[in-house]
Parts: C-alpha cells; sequence; structure tokens
C-alpha cells in the first residue's frame, strides 16, 4: 500500500501541490518552483509582456540572465518559498514570498498576460500566505506601482486588512496573513463561483462529442447520441468513431481532434485502455469536460484503480474536469439546453429539483421512478466512480441555481464530510437538502469510490446531516416522497397538522403515525364516506384558515363508482393557493397524479401548488415531520463560531512538537502535559496524584490540604457501577488509613488497581466528553453522561468542528438523557452553559490540532454552579490529515491509498 510521504525528497511538503480551479472553471496545478523548471520559466518570461515585466520589476526587464533564471528557479522553501502555476507543462503565473525578518516577508508575483484576470494572483497569494503561516511568518509586504491597478485589486479584494502608503511614487502595502473570518469567506466566495463554474460549462455545453459512437444497435455509444438528438439537444452533436463514415444520421469522424468547430463537451464510451487517448484528443481541442461512461476502472481491481489514478492526473493537468468515469451520464432539462447525455432514455420532466447520484446502475430506475411520479428535474448527475466531479462541486452549482429549489442525493460515500457538511449548511439554508446514505448499517465503502475508512459510528454520520441541515432520508422512496412534497408545497411553519378525510380508519392510521413521528394532530374533520367535493372544499378552507393549523393532512378514499375527479380538482385549486403546505392520501396513486397537478409556469408538468399524493397515510405523515423538523431548522439561528480569547493555540502546538520530537510515533501524555494542554485551551482539570501505598497517600493529602477523595483507577471498576472504588470525605491521616485498607480489601480490586487523591469536588452529575481523529471525517466530538448505562444503549451525541455555540447547545439536547440535565423530577438544573463551554473549547481544541489522536475527559461533574474537570488522558501521533484546506482552495484527490 502506497503512502504519501510527509515530505518529498526535495524538503516540500506534499500538501503545497494542489489541483485548483481558476476562476472559468478550468483546472489547473499549483506547486513550489524547482530547479528543473529553468526552461518553463525561460518560456513563461518570454510569453509576458512588457507593461507586465515593467509592473513586476519597476524597470525595464525584458530578458532574464542566467544568474535571474537561477534566482527565481532555486528557493530553499523556507525563507525563500515560491509557487507556479501550472497548464498541462506551461507555467502561467509564478508567486513568491522572501523573508525580511522572522515573522515578515516580501510577496510578488507574475502572471502571463493571456491568462490574467482568471483568478491566478488569488489563487497564488492564499497558497503563499499559507505556506508562510507554516514557516512562522505572519505579514506580508508589497511595493506596487499606483498605477498597477490588477494588482491592487489583488490584494485589496483578499479580505485582509490592508494597509498602505505611497513613497517614492511606490505604493507599499503591509498586511497580516492570519486566516480572518473575513479572509477565509472570500475565499470560500471564490471557491464556491469556479467550482460552480466548471460545473455550468458542463450542463450548459453548446456542442458536445460523443467519442465511442457507434452504428451497432443499443451499444452504448448509439444510445448516447440517439438520447442527444430525440431529447431536442439545443446545442451541436459530433460521432467520433475511427472505423465508420456515419453514425445514426450523422458524418462519423476519425477522432475528436478532426471535428472542425468548437467542442465544448465530450461524451467517452470506449473501451478503459483507449480513454487516456481520447483524453489526449479532447486536450488538443480545447474541451472543457469529460463524461466517462466507460467501465474498467477502480471498480475491477488494483489495475483498474491505476488506470483511473491516471485518468484522474491527465484529465487535470490538461485542465479538464471529469464526470465518472462508469457513470450513466448527465441531464439538463432546460429548453434552452435539453442535454440528455445519459444512457437513459426517459428524458425527465422540466422541474426544480437537482439531483446527484453516484450509482450508475441505479441511475435508470431513478430516473424511471422519478417520471412516475411527476417529480421534474431541473438537472441530474450520476457521478459513477466519482474520480473527480462529486456531490459537492454539484452544491456548489445549485446553490446559486435559479432553476433549482430542492437537492436531492443519493450517496454511498461520502469524500470529503468536512467540505459536505460546511457546503450542504450553506445551500441548506435557502434550499432544501434530502439525502439518502445507502450502507448506513455496515460503513460500507462501494466498489470503485476511493475513499478512506471511517470508524465513526453511525451517530456521527447523522449528526453531521443534521448539523448541517440535510434532511436525512432512509430509502430512495422516502428521499422522493419528501422531495416531492419541498418542490411542491410551501414550508409548514409548525408541527400541528389537521386531517380532513372521508374515512373515519384512515383518520386513525393518520393520527397514530403523526403522532409517532412527534407530529400534533391539532384537529381532525371526519367527513363521512359521501361526502362530495363541496364538503371537502369548505372542510379544507376552514382548516386552513385556522391560526392553529400548521398543515393539511386530507384523505379520500373514492366509493364504488367515482373517478374523484371533482374532489381532485378542490384540492388542486386550494392548493395553488395555500401558503400552508397540503398533502394526501388519493385514490391510493403515488407522487403527483394528474388530477392534483397544477401546471408549472416554466413549462413542466407539475408545478408549485400541485399536491402530493402518496399511496400510505404513513408514507405521507412521515414525509411531513421530516419537512417539519427542516423548516424548524432553517427558520432558527444557527449560531456563531465563537472565538476564545484565552485560547493559546501556539503554546498547544509547541507542546505536541516537543512530544513529537521526543516520541516521533507518538505517545500519551504525560499527568502533567495533559494538564498543559487543557490548560492551552481553558478548561481547568483538577490535579490528581498516583499513590502505591498508605503512606504516599497521606503524603498526597498533605499535600492537597485534606478533604480529599481515594479513588481506584481501573476500567473494569468503571463498568461495574455495583463495586465502589472511590472512598470519600477523608479528613485526616486516620481516614486515610481506613479508606486504604477497605478499598483495597474489596473483591472487586486486582493486583494492576491504581490508585490515586484528589480534592472532594462539589457533587454533580458526570459526564464524559471525548474527541478524537477520524481517518475520513478528521475531528469529531462526542459528549454524554459517564458511566456504562450510557455507553450501553449508545447515547451519546456528536459534532464535526468547528461547531457553534447553537451546534454545542443542539449536542446537549439531542442526548435522551437530557433531561436529568435540565431538572428531571424537580432535581435542580445543571449549569448546561458550562457543558457547553467545554464542548466549543474541545471543538477548537481538536480542530487545531490534528496530532491529539484520541483525548477523554472524563469525569466531569456538572451542577448548578458550573462544572469540575476530574480526569483526563490524551494521545498524540503524527498528523495524517492537514486543516489547511479550510484556507486554500483545492480540489480532492482521492486518497493514494485507495487508488494506488
Amino acid at each position: 500500500m502506497h503512502r504519501e510521504p510527509t515530505t518529498y525528497e526535495d524538503g516540500r511538503p506534499p500538501s503545497w501541490d494542489a489541483d485548483v480551479l481558476l476562476k472559468d472553471g478550468r483546472v489547473a496545478q499549483l506547486r513550489p518552483i524547482t530547479p528543473e523548471d529553468t526552461d518553463a520559466f525561460v518560456a513563461f518570461y518570454s510569453r509576458v509582456s512588457d507593461e507586465s515585466k515593467y509592473y513586476r520589476f519597476f524597470a525595464p526587464y525584458p530578458t532574464l540572465s542566467a544568474r535571474d533564471v537561477e534566482r527565481f528557479t532555486h528557493v530553499d522553501l523556507d525563507r525563500r518559498v515560491a509557487f507556479v502555476l501550472t497548464l498541462h507543462d506551461d507555467i502561467i503565473g509564478v508567486g513568491r514570498y522572501d523573508a525580511t525578518s522572522d515573522d515578515e516577508a516580501e510577496v510578488a508575483f507574475l502572471v502571463e498576460d493571456a491568462h490574467q484576470g482568471r483568478g491566478v494572483g488569488q489563487l497564488l497569494l492564499e497558497h503563499l500566505a499559507q505556506a508562510g503561516r507554516e514557516r512562522g511568518i505572519k505579514r506580508f509586504t508589497a511595493d506596487v506601482l499606483p498605477s498597477n491597478n490588477r494588482m491592487l485589486q489583488v490584494f485589496r479584494e483578499m479580505g485582509y486588512s490592508v494597509e498602505g502608503v505611497v513613497e517614492d511614487g511606490v505604493q507599499q502595502l503591509s498586511f497580516r496573513i492570519d486566516p480572518t473570518d473575513s479572509a477565509v469567506g472570500v475565499m470560500r466566495s471564490r471557491e464556491q463561483r469556479a467550482e460552480a463554474a466548471s460545473i455550468e460549462r458542463i450542463f450548459a455545453a453548446r456542442s458536445i462529442a460523443v467519442v465511442g459512437a457507434s452504428r451497432r444497435q443499443r451499444s452504448i455509444g448509439q444510445t448516447i447520441v440517439r438520447n442527444l438528438v430525440l431529447g431536442d439537444y439545443q446545442g451541436s452533436v459530433y460521432a467520433v468513431n475511427s472505423q465508420a463514415e456515419a453514425v445514426s444520421g450523422l458524418p462519423a469522424f476519425k477522432s475528436v481532434k478532426d471535428i472542425p468547430h468548437e467542442v465544448d463537451l465530450a461524451i467517452v464510451a470506449v473501451p478503459a485502455e483507449s480513454v487516456n487517448d481520447v483524453v489526449l484528443d479532447c486536450a488538443a481541442k480545447g474541451v472543457h469536460g469529460l463524461v466517462v461512461i466507460s467501465a474498467g476502472f477502480a471498480e475491477e481491481g488494483p489495475e483498474g484503480r491505476q488506470r483511473q489514478r491516471t485518468l484522474l492526473d491527465l484529465s487535470r493537468s490538461y485542465g479538464l474536469r471529469l464526470v465518472g468515469p462508469n457513470c450513466l451520464g448527465v441531464i439538463n432539462t432546460a429548453p434552452a439546453v435539453q442535454l440528455n447525455a445519459s444512457l437513459s432514455t426517459a428524458m425527465p420532466p422540466q422541474g426544480r429539483v437537482g439531483f446527484f447520484c453516484q450509482s450508475g446502475a441505479l441511475g435508470t430506475a431513478i430516473l424511471e421512478s422519478v417520471s412516475r411520479r411527476g417529480l421534474g428535474l431541473s438537472t441530474f448527475v450520476s457521478a459513477g466512480n466519482r474520480a473527480d466531479v462529486s456531490g459537492n462541486d454539484l452544491l456548489q452549482y445549485w446553490q446559486e441555481d435559479d432553476d433549482t429549489e430542492v437537492v436531492l442525493l443519493y450517496l454511498e460515500s461520502i469524500g470529503n464530510p468536512r467540505k459536505f457538511s460546511r457546503i450542504a449548511r450553506r445551500v441548506s439554508e435557502s434550499k432544501p437538502v434530502v439525502a439518502v446514505k445507502s450502507g448506513r448499517s455496515t460503513q460500507g465503502v462501494p466498489v470503485g469510490h476511493a475513499v478512506k475508512r471511517s470508524t465513526a459510528p453511525q451517530a456521527a454520520v447523522d449528526a453531521m446531516f443534521r448539523q448541517a441541515g440535510v434532511v436525512q432520508v432512509d430509502t430512495l422512496e422516502e428521499m422522493f416522497d419528501v422531495g416531492q412534497l419541498v418542490a411542491h408545497q410551501p414550508l409548514p411553519r409548525g408541527n400541528r397538522i389537521c386531517v380532513v378525510g372521508n374515512s373515519d380508519a384512515m383518520g386513525l392510521l393518520v393520527a397514530d403515525a403523526a403522532t409517532a413521528t412527534g407530529l400534533q394532530v391539532a384537529d381532525s374533520v371526519p367527513l363521512g364516506a359521501d361526502a362530495g367535493a363541496d364538503d371537502f372544499e369548505v372542510a379544507i378552507e376552514t382548516a386552513l384558515a385556522s391560526d392553529d393549523i400548521d398543515a393539511l393532512m386530507v384523505v379520500y378514499i373514492p366509493p364504488l363508482n367515482t373517478s374523484g375527479e371533482e374532489v381532485a380538482n378542490v384540492l388542486a385549486s386550494i392548493g395553488e393557493q395555500s401558503d400552508k403546505p397540503i398533502v394526501s392520501t388519493f385514490l391510493g396513486t403515488e407522487g403527483i397524479p394528474e388530477l392534483l397537478r397544477v401546471p408549472d409556469v416554466q413549462g413542466g408538468s407539475a408545478g408549485r401548488g400541485s399536491v402530493p399524493s402518496y399511496p400510505a397515510p404513513e408514507s405521507a405523515v412521515r414525509a411531513l415531520a421530516r419537512v417539519v423538523t427542516y423548516a424548524e431548522w432553517a427558520a432558527r439561528d444557527h449560531g456563531e463560531f465563537r472565538a476564545h480569547t484565552d485560547i493559546r493555540t501556539g503554546d498547544a502546538r509547541a507542546l505536541v512538537r516537543d512530544v513529537l520530537s521526543h516520541a516521533p510515533r507518538g505517545a500519551i501524555l504525560s499527568t502533567e502535559q495533559v494538564h498543559a494542554l487543557l490548560a492551552c485551551y481553558g478548561i481547568d482539570l483538577w490535579t490528581w496524584i498516583n499513590v502505591h501505598d498508605p503512606e504516599e497517600a497521606i503524603a498526597a493529602a498533605e499535600q492537597l490540604g485534606w478533604d480529599v477523595v481515594l479513588k481506584a483507577g481501573s476500567e473494569h471498576l468503571r463498568a461495574r457501577p455495583d463495586l465502589a472504588h472511590i472512598w470519600r470525605n477523608i479528613q485526616d491521616r486516620q481516614d486515610m488509613t481506613e479508606a486504604w485498607d477497605q478499598l483495597t480489601s474489596w473483591p472487586g480490586m486486582r493486583a494492576d488497581t491504581r490508585f490515586f487523591v484528589q480534592r472532594s469536588a462539589p457533587a454533580g452529575i458526570p459526564l464524559s466528553f471525548t474527541v478524537t481523529e477520524d481517518a475520513l471525517f478528521g475531528p469529531l466530538v462526542s459528549f454524554g453522561l459517564a458511566g456504562a448505562s450510557s455507553e450501553l444503549l449508545g447515547d451519546r451525541a456528536y459534532g464535526i468542528p468547528p461547531l457553534t455555540d447553537v451546534d454545542a447547545e443542539s449536542m446537549i439536547q439531542d442526548l435522551r438523557s437530557a433531561p436529568l440535565l435540565y431538572g428531571y423530577r424537580g432535581s435542580e438544573p445543571v449549569d448546561t452553559a458550562a457543558i457547553q463551554d467545554v464542548i466549543l473549547r474541545l471543538a477548537a481544541l481538536k480542530d487545531d490540532l490534528p496530532e491529539v489522536a484520541e483525548l477523554d475527559l472524563e469525569p466531569v461533574l456538572v451542577h448548578e454552579g458550573g462544572l469540575t474537570a476530574l480526569s483526563a488522558r490524551a494521545k498524540i501521533v503524527p498528523a495524517t490529515d492537514r486543516r489547511e484546506e479550510r484556507y486554500v482552495r483545492r480540489l480532492s484527490t482521492p486518497s493514494r491509498d485507495t487508488l494506488a
């Protein structure tokens, strides 16, 4: 198994190499400059205009001397750092810093004129700032000519607080490179726009080449061509087949390069071993993106994984985005595009739902279900092995896509959960995101997917979705149930529902189902089996007019020889105008039946106000309950990322470095080190003293000032609440001697049991806090009541840092045992604000220090006046996850552990 090196042979960290997206959505490579770049650097400089050279050097500088070239291409990667941005083998931009003091460096850029305005300077500055922070640089300075407006704009738009003075005709700029909220916000805004632009160029392609177009009936290539043409694609379609003159009535070209017109997108359906040759042809033609339908990649074992890795590297080196391989394709139903570049012959109706699916095999069935239910789509992507384009990219696109109001995700794996959580949270604030995650019970990784194995429990995955506001469902059918509701009906303002129906038995089923899902049946209006359209109209309008009702459930079981068309017309008419959601069980139908549809102004088959129908009332109620939960999340304040001014991150990092310098493979921290680490984050850990005999115990008690406890520390005692292992209220030598004799003579004690002395703490409820580093999720924080019963019942709350104050509060409330903290059965409520503060401080610690592999803080006694942290243990290991992705833009790259 291949492992990423800590550093390359030339000393640069692997994290300094990055695939990045330019402003227009094109892929480029960013990396440190090397001496081997000499020829490419000279060629780059020759392409730069005299004006740009003058702006860089403040003087005519038409050519570079050999000494200049050596100085620019030879850096020490510490005090002198330089990055190049490349498209394939061509350098298009260079940025560097040269340290002028221990914590200050001068920064400068040069960008090829043909690529100015594509965001090259911003990318170079982001990565230089991150490299500088890693090398102890705190401030950048830059000298810029006042007339160099483009470069001045680069600095001023980065979100840093830039100071500047003009001296001798030069603008002298200075700014700290701390990753402030403003700077990170600017970076993420640019990340969103660039990733959205790269996806838009796929969906809005004006010309498509089908590589592998075939004359054989039912072949993949011919199916793609027919679906494009018969789907009324509004752009140009070109068939590429080296052995044919024509395919399905279209002239065939030998290769993509032979097409005499521009090509935006290539659909690839050739044998896997030929795909890389197609990439080279597409790159030479200037194609933007590839949709690789071909199988034979990571899903087929080690050889296929290496083939997929080569495909990804090759595509990115030429600036191409890649959908697939082993995928179903992409669809855009917009009338101006009408793109069905997929294997599905069923073009879904136009609608307001964006759908991302990883499984190519399930893609066709999903699209058939969409059409059957009348659920219109705006866009659809089947990502297959998801080598490059992922659900995160689609979320970035859908966030600002006016044609998409609802997002549905069928996820078999999550390659970058931290980024998913961040993006999904932002999208969910304006658009419902509904997701089904397969493999929930097994945490399995589908064949062909490059994902690190997670050891996190399913509760942690659920917490990630909940924290991001994602509506998580268990099955595809439930995803469609929820999707059709949020796509066609308004969000409820509360959880009170009214049931109107002509079946008492069905009304009882609805009431039972609603109670089980947390909904409140505020009213029930039984109309009787003979109720007609007029009766339903009066009852529905009366219910919707009530301030005590948030949603309406209509149940209609038609009498014999009755079509129910009049009742359907009433439902559709009222649903079109209602500001409260209406769901129905109507004639046992599923989806949006024709009778309940409101015409879509966009031209789709079912518009806003259409009333979704469910074959069983339980399905309708379950979908409504999910939407109520989302509406509550969307309407509430999501809190803020609280910055604790007393946290000493630098001291904590120094402690970690010191530990690893003495134990390169990692170590469990000593008592003193644990105290020091937690103190850096404002957590006061009470002192304990390990003792081995009565005399040591007495000496420890005298040192602490008596009123102490003697504890037996052993895992088997921790899991046995029936065995007393703490002797309290020890006031003098006699008490300690008695305590030692009694405690050590109990049958539950073992020879290896450890004993320690600690000051008596106020009585309280024992809590347990844990932070871990998961291979997939990165930092995890969990919290629960201490004790075997909580552990056996799995009653723990999870959060993925960074956490807002509201996230921390929600973690407390998520515990099933939470009532014990809020005054259960007349007891005094404890200080939950103190619990929240500890969660946030531990989240900050774990977010800052990936080297902290484990930290257990237990027990922590919480009471009405605060809390007391009594014991802790921590383990430090070399970091496998780097956090700089928060501060720089980079495309996710599948782990070499899984692809190489």
